[in-house]
Order: C-alpha cells, then structure tokens, then sequence
C-alpha cells in the first residue's frame, strides 16, 4: 500500500501531537534505561499497562539493574512477579538477564534481531522494545495498533493471517517518521488503547477521524474481524490442605508449562464418575505419594485463565501415611501457615492463603 505523501505527514504530525497532550504518565516513559523498557515490555505482554504499573516500580526496587535480575533465584523473581499472571514471561525475562549478562557483557541488544535472540522475547516485544529504547524504526504490532490500522484503511482481512500481518507492518512502517520511531510507535498504541477502543470508540475524539475510513463506511465495531471464539473448557478441580502436626503440605510445580516454577497444594482435576472428595484423595497420592482422610470443605474458588476455567474445591486433609516425595511435582514441603507468604503461588490461591494464614 503506497500512501499519498501528503496524507502520510498529515497522519504523524496530527497523531504526535494528540499523544504529546494526551499520553498517560506511565513510569517507563520518563527513562531511556534499556533495562527498565525491557522490563516493561516483558510485563505488557498480555496484560494492560494500567496493571503493570502496580508491579513494574515494585520490581525495579528488588531488581535495579540487569545484573541483580540475573543473580536472582528463581523463586525470588516468581515471588515479585506474584499476582501478575503469565508465570512464564517471569521464567523468560530471568533467563533473558542471565544470558545477557553471561553471554552480551550485560549490554541489551540494541536491533531488532538482535533482541529476538533473547528467550520470551518475540516479535512484538523485539520491535517494542528496539523502537522505544533504541528508537529503532520497527512497527509495533499490537492489538491496539492492529485495530487502528485496520480501521483507518478499512482492512477487513483477518489480521491473523500472515498475509494481512505482513500488510499491516508494511503499512505502520511506512508511517513512521524519521527519528520519531519511540514516540510514534506509542502514540500509536495509546491511540488504540484510549481512543480507538474495541467496543465503542471514541470517534469523534480521535486525531485521525479526518480519514478514517471505517468511519466514513459506518464499520467501525466491525473492523478488525474476529474469527468466531470457542466457549473455554471448565475443569472441576479438587484441592487438599493436607495437615500434620500443625503444618500444611505444599508441592512446587515442574518449571515448564503452565505456572511452572510456583508452589501450590496438592489437587488436580475430577475424573468422570468420581467425587470431589475422591479425586482429592487420589490427586494428593499421585502428586506427593501420602494417604489422607478427606475432611470438610473449606472453599470453593472460581477462577480465569486465558485458555480455560476453574471451579476449585478446598479440602480440609489429614495425613494418614506415606513420605512426602515428588511424584508429580519437582519438591513438597511441610510449612507453618504463616511461612506461605514467602512461596510464590497462583493467584487463585491467595483468597485461601489468606484464610490459612489468619486462621487461629
């Protein structure tokens, strides 16, 4: 797509200074440390700015520089991280610092591909992080910018394919100014995130309506296409806090997969024709190899992960027999419930952490 020139010089100077007046005061703006963008970036993957900011200063205080992130233990950097979801961007960002400093003598890549190199860090964090730090001129494609880039020139392909993806980085690229790449690429992505909402955007507010198409064509919640979504599957999960001489028995999951690296009571899902209380029992025993007596119910927890759902039932347990042993898990432990504030858990442990902890 080859823009009209003046069309093009109308678009950049119109957009950069609606975001000169409008841009959110976010902490990783007013530095151009490449550690601290790095860190931002790892963090926005999947989650909105609004919410990284109750983390990203947190963070920054345990870990100041690349060098403290790479001497981290693992747990310490699950423990920061703890609330914020997507455990893996924690794993990948930990290994991203060890390799930097131990292989690139602490300096952060400062090109595209450069950055790609880095463990969980892909294309849209590389052109993220290449354009805000280095103020490399790379397109930043982010559901934000994809829906606004969509919208303007009424794109109605699926922005998933790899032939549109391809149209839309040819199309941002060619709109970013010369040396203007780091503010650019964000007034772009905050147009999308304030203004050029998914539901209900903001039309008559916006710096580009002068062009939109999307708008002249009345298309604007219809653009970007969606393919249809699938309902989430929803697991029934039965959860044993499994007593012995005043402590609970906790496993810590294997690194890799879902939430690897944090600490959780043993449980698992419900088979077909199978009790809660059977399936707590049985879990407890393949996952940390002891026998309990299933006791009553202390909760039941419903919570959201992006692919899928859960309903969680909170057992109370006795032990009966058996050595704890990793069977399904990387290590157990026996801990005093106010020692479990020191364990990174999933968030949808801590309404029963909170409850353990109180507990007289």
């Amino acid at each position: 797509m080859n823009l009209n020139r003046s069309l093009k010089a109308r678009m950049r100077r119109t957009l950069l200074n609606w975001y000169h007046g409008a841009k959110r005061d976010l902490p990783w703006r007013t530095t151009d440390d490449p550690y601290c963008i790095l860190v931002a970036e790892y963090m926005s993957q999947q989650t909105q700015l609004d919410r990284v900011r109750h983390y990203y200063d947190r963070f920054l205080k345990q870990f100041p520089n690349i060098q403290a992130l790479a001497r981290a233990s693992s747990q310490r950097v699950l423990k920061a991280w703890e609330g914020m979801g997507y455990y893996h961007r924690a794993r990948h960002l930990h290994a991203a610092a060890k390799k930097i400093v131990r292989e690139l003598g602490g300096r952060i890549p400062n090109s595209y591909e450069g950055l790609l190199m880095l463990p969980g860090c892909g294309p849209y964090t590389a052109a993220a992080i290449a354009s805000i730090a280095f103020n490399q001129p790379v397109a930043v494609l982010d559901g934000n910018v994809t829906r606004v880039i969509c919208r303007f020139f009424a794109i109605a392909d699926d922005p998933r394919q790899p032939t549109t993806r391809a149209r839309l980085r040819q199309v941002t690229s060619e709109l970013i100014p010369p040396g203007q790449a780091r503010d650019f690429n964000q007034a772009l992505m905050e147009l999308g995130a304030l203004v050029c909402t998914p539901q209900a955007p903001r039309c008559d507010r916006c710096c580009w309506n002068f062009g939109c198409q999307a708008r002249q064509l009345g298309l604007q919640t219809a653009l970007p296409v969606k393919s249809p979504s699938r309902p989430l599957p929803h697991h029934q999960i039965a959860v044993g806090v499994v007593w012995k001489d005043g402590h609970v028995l906790i496993a810590q999951r294997d690194n890799h997969g879902l939430l690897g690296g944090l600490w959780e009571f043993p449980g698992g899902k419900c088979q077909p024709r199978e009790t809660l209380q059977q399936c707590c029992a049985r879990e407890v025993r393949e996952e940390v190899g002891v026998s309990v007596r299933v006791g009553r119910k202390l909760m039941t927890i419903n919570h959201a992960y992006s692919h899928f759902r859960i309903t969680m039932h909170v057992f109370a347990c006795r032990y009966r027999s058996g050595t704890p042993k990793p069977l399904a898990c990387q290590q157990v432990r026996w801990v005093l419930p106010h020692q479990l504030r020191q364990y990174p858990f999933p968030a949808a442990n801590k309404r029963l952490i909170e409850y353990l902890w109180s507990a007289p």
